[in-house]
């Protein structure tokens, strides 16, 4: 009998002992998979975080373009912004009026055409510094050294380039741009663009120099809507910032008729 306790004592040990083992499994299990998930936990907690940081830069990067767009649109004269319309639609809008407002500023003379020292005569009457006569200046003088490069101030094709005898100008360059207006370069020591061909604004087409009637080096510049001489410095003066200026500064010029064609001040002011 007491073999048989000893026996049963024996083999009840070993089953609580295979049920402790099984429960620590156990155990160990869970407590791994409660480590997983609190692993788990904390990289969505910090891909929330990472979530929310990058949320909080799409709304500043969203405000800061909209704050540059509004800059723009000032820049580019859409005050006033149409009801109900997306950020797509301003951008596209906004697209467009650069694009206009960029042909323009590329067809119609605009800026220096040289780095000069300083300008020694304007547009107007003058005593004549070589024929020592009051006579009328269609242009501007820039004094400048010899060599100096001289650019075009706008898209255009080279009405001529070369030698103009008898007109005082010495080497010349003259550009046909769009809209009937034309620029003359003078006095040049060097042309480097031949009659017919093709140029962009910005495109260097001559050097400065002392050609023809002139008492020094200088460029003289010249701008001219269908022959007639206008006064050079708005155009000077002219660029994105400036846009509207021109139109009204610039009398000698049907504007309202390019205006039909391309729209000169998008809000609408004259």
């Amino acid at each position: 009998m007491s073999n048989w306790l000893l026996v049963k004592t024996h083999d009840d040990l070993t089953d609580l002992e295979r049920d402790h083992q099984d429960l620590n499994e156990q155990y160990q299990l869970l407590l791994g998979t409660q480590q997983l998930y609190i692993s788990e936990l904390d990289e969505l907690g910090s891909s929330l975080s990472d979530l929310s940081a990058e949320r909080a830069r799409l709304v500043e990067e969203n405000q800061e373009i909209g704050a540059t767009l509004s800059t723009l649109e000032t820049r580019l004269g859409l005050l006033q912004e149409p009801v109900g319309m997306s950020l797509e639609e301003r951008l596209e809008l906004t697209r467009m009026a650069a694009r206009q407002r960029l042909f323009l500023l590329h067809s119609i003379p605009n800026g220096v055409p040289i780095s000069a020292e300083r300008i020694n005569d304007s547009y107007g009457m003058r005593m004549h510094p070589v024929l020592k006569t009051r006579k009328m200046h269609n242009g501007m003088d820039f004094k400048a050294d010899r060599g100096t490069p001289v650019y075009a101030t706008a898209d255009g094709v080279v009405e001529y380039g070369g030698y103009r005898k008898g007109s005082g100008f010495g080497n010349l360059v003259v550009l046909q741009h769009n809209f009937g207006f034309k620029t003359y370069y003078a006095h040049l020591q060097k042309v480097l663009v031949k009659s017919g061909t093709f140029v962009h604004k910005g495109q260097q087409i001559a050097l400065s120099g002392n050609s023809g009637r002139s008492t020094g080096a200088h460029l003289h510049y010249e701008v001219r809507f269908m022959y007639r001489p206008l006064n050079p410095g708005p155009f000077l003066q002219w660029g994105l910032d400036n846009f509207n200026a021109l139109f009204s500064e610039v009398e000698e010029v049907p504007w309202e008729s390019l205006s039909a064609m391309y729209p000169l001040n998008q809000s609408g002011a004259q």
